[in-house]
């Protein structure tokens, strides 16, 4: 039996996190990981497919120069192979780097599948040891991430039919995609393929796009989307996928009037969200189950620990108010590591974690939204200006919005939404706004600079504190 202070089962955001901050803090940990370091998001979710939208912005901005501009530029072609092998570098060099940071942190990595045999021990099946056996001193940090939701009977093949986690990885470029799903990866995804030439289609049950952002926000959104030629279709549900022998796929699609439409694409991209990835975890061992949804809850929410002393959650194991959001792992991962060396960390604050889709336009988030608010009683103003209402707006020529929810009478900012070209680079003021209970006042005081995107943050903060300047 092999003994350390932590155990972290997991090496995503969430499990690295962990582990180098409880080194950083002088505790012996071992990091127990089965495939690669930084997880989904480095591997196959936020790093590889921010690079794609990179490139997708900069043949959009061809675009863009030739039609609005008077650059007469054209694309040629995309060399798929070249862009691909970019993608690949770059995730390769995180990749490398987050093992240096272990290394230099003296965090012991296993490669190989954990699972829980008691309370305090984990058995660790590897190359090296197949089969060894842990023991805890402190305590051990489950952060076994999740995998992409498939609807029932649709299976992917990784090439006509892909999740958002193969996607990045089919083979080579489709002329038509059908993107299942309208949350933040599909419409990431759709706003892709669309910017690479493909004829997209983007099919969401809810009724409006982004359905957990603030509506107006949707509105937006959906209205940049269609400009761009996607084919959105809110309230309607996939019925049949068949795959025809000549390729492709073709789907019947139920609308939100109950008619039947038949769609076709070469690839469907499911993006219909994520489940918990607790199989062969052994939570049974330590007198563990997964609620019906696949979470496993922890039973205070300060410590991020289980009802099992010792044993802690971090990551998208977690059910909400937990967002599934690599930041919001580092967060979840310091907290508990911090709680593991005997501190009293601050618990993560979920209402004032950003969000983001990094579509064309981009979103951006953080508290409540206005539907939101007033659900929760409190007495709402709303201030917004449209992002063409100031001069760097109208040089992007994307339209966009900027929407301040705050309590009635001047009082604490409650949430800011944010719907344009870069408005991911936008949020962190608001993020601080919304954490620290600041007042539009407060925010107004400060000076933004000009001519900037942030300054309709700005104007719309003036005219809530009574001092509007280029808005009444």
């Amino acid at each position: 039996m092999h003994e350390t202070d932590v155990i972290v089962i997991g090496g995503g955001t969430g499990g690295y996190s962990t582990a180098l901050r409880a080194a950083a803090l002088g505790l012996d940990v071992v990091l127990a990981e089965r495939d690669l370091v930084g997880g989904t998001c480095l591997h196959r979710g936020c790093i590889p497919s921010k690079a794609m939208l990179h490139a997708a912005e900069l043949v959009d901005g061809i675009a863009e120069a030739r039609e609005r501009w008077g650059v007469k530029a054209t694309l040629d072609s995309i060399d798929w192979p070249a862009l691909t092998a970019t993608r690949d570098d770059i995730v390769s060099r995180n990749h490398r780097g987050v093992e240096g940071h272990l290394a230099h942190a003296g965090v012991r990595v296993v490669r190989g599948s954990a699972s829980l045999t008691g309370t305090r021990t984990v058995r660790i099946d590897s190359g090296a040891e197949a089969g060894a056996q842990w023991r805890a001193r402190r305590g051990i940090v489950l952060a076994t991430g999740s995998r992409p939701r498939t609807p029932p009977g649709l299976e992917p093949d990784g090439d006509r039919v892909v999740t958002s986690d193969d996607a990045l990885f089919a083979p080579g470029l489709p002329g038509a995609v059908l993107v299942l799903g309208g949350g933040a990866i599909g419409v990431e995804y759709a706003s892709l393929h669309r910017s690479m030439g493909a004829e997209v289609t983007l099919v969401e049950a809810a009724d409006r796009l982004l359905p957990l952002e603030d509506a107006d926000v949707s509105r937006y959104l959906t209205r940049g989307l269609k400009k761009r030629g996607i084919d959105v279709r809110t309230g309607a549900r996939l019925a049949e996928v068949t795959r025809p022998d000549a390729g492709g796929v073709r789907a019947a699609v139920r609308t939100a009037r109950g008619e039947l439409r038949e769609l076709r694409a070469d690839r469907l991209l499911v993006a219909v969200g994520r489940v918990p990835v607790t199989d062969g975890l052994g939570l049974a061992a330590a007198g563990l189950a997964p609620d019906a949804r696949g979470f496993l809850a922890p039973a205070d929410w300060a410590r991020l620990e289980t009802a099992v002393p010792g044993i802690h959650v971090v990551g998208d194991l977690l059910p909400p108010p937990s967002l599934g959001l690599a930041h919001a792992s580092f967060a979840e991962g310091l907290t508990v590591a911090e709680t593991l060396a005997g501190r009293t960390p601050s618990p993560v604050d979920y209402a004032a974690v950003p969000k983001v889709t990094y579509s064309s336009p981009q979103t951006a988030s953080v508290g409540l939204s206005e539907a939101g608010a007033r659900e929760r009683g409190y007495g709402v103003r709303v201030g917004s200006m449209p992002l063409t209402a100031v001069a760097k707006g109208m040089v992007h020529g994307q339209g966009g919005l900027v929407k301040v929810v705050a309590e009635e009478g001047g009082g604490r900012l409650l949430g800011v939404h944010l719907v344009g070209p870069h408005v991911s680079e936008m949020i962190a003021e608001s993020q601080l706004a919304v954490g620290w209970e600041a007042e539009a006042a407060d925010v107004a005081h400060h000076i933004h600079p000009h001519p900037t995107l942030s300054e309709a943050v700005g104007e719309v903060m003036l005219s809530l504190a009574g001092r509007g300047l280029h808005q009444q």
